[in-house]
C-alpha cells in the first residue's frame, strides 16, 4: 500500500499541472472545442441530406436518430481517448527540455500520463456531462420515450478508459520516433487522419465492405472509437462486449510492450536541435 501511495504521491504534481496548463489556456480550449462541435454538426447535416435522399428509413443497418447518437458520441469519445504524446515528445526534443525530463527520477510516460490525466477532469467536468445529456434528450424527443440505459452507460465507461490507455501508448510509441526523425509534425497530421478512418471516427465500419470491416475491427483502431460508441447504443450483443473487452486488453498490452522497446532503442538515438 506504501508502494502504491508513493507512486501517486510521485506523480500527483503532473496531474495538477495538467489542469493548470487547461485552465491557463481556456481561451485556446474553448476555441478548440466549438471548432470541433462544429465539425460534428457538419457531419451530421451531411448525414441528414444522405437519409433525405432515400426513401428508406434506415441505411446500413443505421437510423437517423442512430446516426446521430453515432456522430456525437464518436465526437466525445475522439475527444476524450485523444493523446498529444506524440506532440509533446517531438516538441520537447526540438527544444531540448526532454534532457531535464529524462534525468528526473520518475517514469517518462507516466510524467505524461498523469499530466494529461489532469486535462481531461477538466474536459470531462465540461463536456462529458453536457454532451451525453444533449445525445439522450435527443434519442427521447425522438423515440418518445427514455433510450438511456445505466448497463450500457457504464460498459462504455470501462471500454473508453481502456481506449484511452490504447491512445496513450499508441501515441507515446509513435512519438518516440521523433528520436530518430526529429520531426513529427507533418506525419503527425497524416497520422491523426488516417486513424480517423480506420477507427470509424469519420465513418461507421458497419458501412464499409464487409471483408475491410472485418479486418479493421480486429486492428487497434477500432478500439479507439467504433467500439465504444458501439457499445454505448446497444449494438453489442454480451459475447461482442466481452470479445471487444479482451480485444481491448490484448492491444493494451501490446502496445505497452511496443513503447518500452522503442524506448530503449530510442534513448540511444537522442539528439537535441535546442537547448
Amino acid at each position: 500500500m506504501s508502494r502504491v501511495r508513493r507512486f501517486f504521491r510521485t506523480y500527483k504534481p503532473f496531474t495538477r499541472a495538467g489542469m493548470q496548463e487547461m485552465i491557463a489556456y481556456r481561451a485556446n480550449f474553448i476555441c478548440f472545442l466549438i471548432g470541433e462541435i462544429m465539425s460534428a454538426f457538419i457531419m451530421y447535416f451531411v448525414w441528414k441530406a444522405v437519409f433525405l435522399s432515400t426513401d428508406r428509413e434506415t441505411f446500413m443497418g443505421f437510423t437517423m436518430e442512430d446516426m446521430a447518437v453515432y456522430l456525437f458520441i464518436s465526437f466525445l469519445t475522439g475527444y476524450l481517448t485523444y493523446s498529444d504524446g506524440a506532440f509533446s515528445v517531438g516538441e520537447e526534443i526540438i527544444d531540448g527540455s526532454i534532457a531535464m525530463r529524462m534525468i528526473k527520477p520518475c517514469s517518462f510516460e507516466m510524467c505524461f500520463l498523469f499530466q494529461e490525466l489532469g486535462s481531461r477532469i477538466i474536459s470531462v467536468a465540461m463536456i462529458f456531462v453536457p454532451m451525453v445529456a444533449g445525445v439522450e434528450i435527443y434519442r427521447c424527443a425522438v423515440s418518445g420515450f427514455v433510450r438511456f440505459q445505466i448497463g450500457a452507460f457504464l460498459l462504455y465507461i470501462v471500454s473508453l478508459l481502456l481506449a484511452y490507455m490504447i491512445s496513450f501508448y499508441f501515441n507515446v510509441c509513435y512519438g518516440f520516433m521523433a528520436f530518430f526523425f526529429k520531426n513529427l509534425w507533418g506525419t503527425t497530421l497524416i497520422k491523426e487522419t488516417v486513424v480517423n478512418f480506420l477507427s470509424g471516427a469519420i465513418i461507421p465500419l458497419a458501412f464499409l465492405p464487409s471483408g475491410l470491416a472485418a479486418v479493421l475491427n480486429i486492428l487497434p483502431f477500432a478500439s479507439l472509437s467504433y467500439t465504444p460508441v458501439m457499445i454505448y447504443m446497444g449494438m453489442y450483443s454480451t459475447s461482442q462486449i466481452l470479445w471487444s473487452f479482451g480485444l481491448q486488453l490484448f492491444w493494451l498490452v501490446v502496445m505497452f510492450g511496443i513503447s518500452k522497446l522503442i524506448w530503449r532503442g530510442a534513448v540511444k538515438h537522442l539528439s537535441i536541435q535546442g537547448g
